[in-house]
This record gives structure tokens, sequence and C-alpha cells, in this order.
């Protein structure tokens, strides 16, 4: 298992381009790059939000 890396090298900007839409929809400002401007809140909303996107997507896709 990788370590320091994606599995799949062509997740990455997938997930970089789903964590815009996330953050987008909850009216956060992402830049590219870096964002030690966003408060732990942000951050973890937009986590929290993508974690509960994906377990919806794969509970549809599972049955």
């Amino acid at each position: 298992m990788a370590r320091n890396g994606a599995l799949v090298p062509e997740s990455k900007s997938k997930l970089q381009s789903f964590k815009s839409e996330v953050a987008s929809s909850l009216n956060i400002d992402l830049k590219q790059g870096y964002n030690g401007d966003l408060s732990s809140r942000e951050a973890g909303s937009i986590g929290g939000e993508m974690v509960k996107r994906m377990i919806a997507y794969a509970e549809k896709n599972l049955h």
C-alpha cells in the first residue's frame, strides 16, 4: 500500500475537484494551494460533508 501517495494517481485531481465542489456548496472560499486561513470548523465541515456524500454514494450504488 502506498504511504506517501495515492494508490490511484488520477484520484488526486478528482478528490481536489470534489473538495472544491463541496466547499463551494458550503459557501467556504477554498483557494488553490495553501488554505491556512480556514478555521478548523470550516476545514472540518468540508471533510465531513465529503465523507457524508461518499457514504451516500456507496450506499446508493451497492444495493
